[in-house]
């Protein structure tokens, strides 16, 4: 049962500390569950993050599915699950009642404007974390600038993006 609450209330504090979606949590969940409780190692949470961007649902979800199940099975992800949600649950909940009293708010916009470079900054440190790892030899680098060019140019749906990585690392590979 130890290990359940402690599932809970880590990914509570995940859900809880990280504002602005899956991508600015990253930095967060890497720093708990990889660095500090060793549930995981970092290759793990690096292809979380992948299988993440293949199957429905936000990255935070997923990977405390993926964590709970792997630390404490089937209960360890519903508890994991639930913790990482809870927070955002509640504060929504709460927020709806109060969202159109403060919907002209100056200090909340400033706020808002305020959070939104420290968003980008997370997913930046997020992004370069991961490609540290990922980026490991000159093959992982091609791959990464053909699929960025792709991106920019073609703008192709992000599935076929991802079969065509899938399909780039099998031939490189």
């Amino acid at each position: 049962m130890g290990i359940l609450i402690e599932l809970f209330l880590s990914f509570l504090k995940i859900g809880a500390f990280s504002f602005g979606g899956g991508y600015a949590m990253l930095p967060l969940i890497e720093r708990e569950i990889v660095n500090n409780k060793k549930w995981i190692s970092y290759q793990e949470f690096s292809d979380i993050i992948g299988i993440s961007q293949m199957t429905p649902g936000p990255i935070a979800i997923n990977s405390a599915t993926f964590v709970g199940y792997k630390v404490g099975g089937f209960w360890g992800s519903f508890f994991a699950t639930l913790g990482v949600i809870s927070f955002s649950f509640l504060l929504v909940s709460i927020a709806t009642h109060y969202i159109l009293k403060f919907k002209k708010s100056k200090v909340l916009s400033a706020a808002l404007m305020g959070m939104r470079p420290a968003l980008i900054g997370l997913i930046i440190s997020a992004f370069l974390s991961l490609a540290k790892g990922a980026y490991k030899d000159l093959k992982s680098i091609i791959i990464g600038i053909i699929i960025m060019g792709i991106l920019l140019s073609k703008k192709l749906h992000p599935i076929l993006v991802i079969i065509l990585a899938g399909v780039l690392g099998v031939i490189f590979y």
